[in-house]
């Protein structure tokens, strides 16, 4: 079921949705059967009542409890954003760092593993650790989330780093160890950082948002991480281009 979102039902979840009012978000749910389903917006661009749940900046008022009721009255905790990308609320919680509705939704069957995220068409977990959301990537990982050498390196996961070079049959590149070098200095992981730039990375690599590690570190306040990349040679991008 589509919503129009000015729509006097549309307007009324929703707002019991952002203020937290679980009690008059039930109340509307018994009153339209089929409302935890429907998606609010138009044929191009529409979102689930849990993704309105876990938009940014997230945090909302008993979101937590929330996502419990909606879930409860059938909403698919799995569900696709339908517009520019295909991103799960799993993707949009972890993006907004909401640990306690990340836990709720896993809680009731979210899957870590699910593709479709606005960052290389991954997983939530890529998009927590690409847009710096610590708390809730750690704790993907604890639940049990897949990391890939990029994340493991940002997260200072040195075992699944290791793994990446001695298991499985495909060994990363010299281009996997250069941009984990970098995710690593964008994580503040200084000893994973000496470890990859041991084992080849280019530490003047200009990558994502076109900078180097130096200046991805700096972004992030991660400045005895810049002293030490200076002294291995590190520069920002404004003296490579």
């Amino acid at each position: 079921m589509l919503i129009d979102p000015t729509a006097p039902r549309a307007r009324a979840v929703v707002e019991a949705i952002r203020t937290g009012d679980v009690a008059a978000l039930e109340d509307l749910l018994t009153a339209h059967p089929g409302l935890a389903t429907a998606r609010v917006g138009n044929e191009t661009t529409a979102r689930t009542l849990l993704h309105i749940a876990t938009d940014w900046p997230g945090h909302l008022p008993d979101g937590a409890r929330t996502v419990s009721a909606l879930v409860a009255a059938g909403a698919d905790v799995n569900a696709r954003f339908t517009g520019a990308h295909r991103e799960t609320p799993l993707h949009w919680a972890a993006s907004c760092d909401d640990v306690p509705v990340l836990d709720a939704l896993l809680d009731r069957g979210a899957d870590t593993e699910a593709d479709g995220g606005v960052i290389g068409d991954g997983t939530p977990l890529a998009d927590a650790v690409a847009f710096g959301q610590w708390k809730c990537a750690r704790r993907l990982v604890e639940r049990g989330a897949r990391t890939t050498l990029w994340q493991a390196a940002a997260l200072g996961e040195a075992d699944r780093v290791v793994a990446c070079f001695t298991s499985g049959t495909q060994r990363p590149t010299a281009e996997d160890v250069t941009a984990a070098l970098w995710c690593a200095c964008h994580g503040g992981q200084r000893a994973m950082a000496d470890h990859l730039l041991r084992r080849g990375g280019d530490v003047n690599w200009i990558g994502y948002d076109g900078l180097t590690a130096l200046d991805a570190a700096h972004r992030e306040g991660h400045l005895t991480l810049v002293a030490w990349l200076r002294d291995q040679g590190a520069k920002p991008a404004e003296e490579l281009a």
